[in-house]
């Protein structure tokens, strides 16, 4: 064949079995969800119907037509600039996250608002506990540091009847903590989640970002950040490996209220720095879970300081109907 023949994209195999979007994007049902969405959708180069993935104003007006058709949500926005993420991927962590506590729960996946889910860097977009409250019925608690994104997931959430009751917002007000502040005494969550910004640095995150369009042949994008993103969102201190070594130093600290916690992990390089700081701290079981979307390979990480028994009682004091 030759080398400058295109080929259909195949469908999103690689995407968890229960991800609503393996099978991809039906552009017509999604116009008709979602009026906004018509303007940006054009045949591409296999005269297929999509949309121009550079185009920040179109991957937006996607999410939109996603969130509503998929997950009931009717008003969706968030400020300029603000991180704009793929729903596919969110959704993975989501179903992924069900089967962590599927597994402490003999097979069943525990759905309803007995499972509280705290959510790290809930961001503008809010998109986890949106895709969570609607697809399994849990709660949510939304924190950040950043305090125009609190008050963007609030409006959105306002906006929003069916999930008023299922999630909340917790500003994090000392940029150097994770937990403290966060999680109230007595107090329990059955898993906590987080999407850690990448980069140590705006240079960092703005070379990552270029290469990136550069791979995909969108010169013109070489400046721009994928998707958005606020410093909060796309870098710290230390980067991607020092802010997940801070987060499992200190869950160490509410070791007992939290049955699982878990993160995103971008790099595969980070997991050495990862796994050494979860032997310091003596976690009682580690699991790494592979996610692969498109040409990106990622993996949620997970641990849990509690034995056995101990999650039993858990299961038998929390999720008890």
């Amino acid at each position: 064949m030759p080398s400058d023949s295109k080929q259909k994209p195949a469908e999103k195999e690689n995407l968890h079995p229960r991800n609503s979007h393996r099978a991809g994007y039906d552009f017509k049902q999604l116009c008709k969800s979602s009026a906004g969405l018509k303007a940006f959708v054009s045949r591409n180069q296999y005269d297929d119907e999509s949309i121009d993935f550079s185009n920040p104003d179109a991957v937006k007006a996607l999410n939109k037509a996603l969130l509503k058709y998929f997950y009931g949500v009717d008003e969706w926005d968030i400020p300029e600039g603000y991180l704009c993420p793929p729903i596919p991927g969110r959704a993975d962590y989501i179903h992924y996250a069900a089967d962590l506590l599927g597994e402490t729960n003999g097979g069943a996946i525990p759905r309803g608002s007995k499972i509280n889910v705290l959510d790290i860097g809930v961001g503008a977009n809010c998109v986890y506990p949106l895709i969570g409250s609607s697809v399994y019925g849990w709660r949510f608690v939304g924190t950040d540091i950043d305090p125009a994104a609190i008050r963007s997931a609030k409006n959105i959430v306002s906006l929003n009847k069916a999930f008023q009751d299922k999630i909340i917002f917790r500003l994090q007000t000392n940029k150097a903590n994770i937990f403290k502040g966060i999680i109230k005494r007595g107090e329990g969550f059955d898993i906590t989640i987080c999407n850690p910004p990448f980069h140590a640095s705006l240079q960092e995150a703005q070379a990552s970002a270029a290469a990136k369009w550069k791979k995909l042949g969108i010169a013109k994008q070489t400046a721009a950040l994928n998707f958005g993103g606020q410093k909060t969102e796309l870098w710290c201190y230390g980067g991607e490996a020092g802010f997940i070594r801070r987060m499992v130093e200190q869950s160490a600290l509410v070791a007992q209220q939290c049955l699982w916690f878990s993160t995103l992990v971008s790099k595969k390089d980070t997991l050495p720095v990862i796994y050494k700081a979860l032997k310091a701290v003596n976690a009682l079981d580690v699991k790494t879970i592979s996610m692969t979307h498109g040409q990106k390979v990622s993996r949620i990480l997970a641990w849990t300081f509690l034995s056995p028994a101990e999650q039993k009682d858990w299961r038998e004091r929390f999720w008890r109907d």
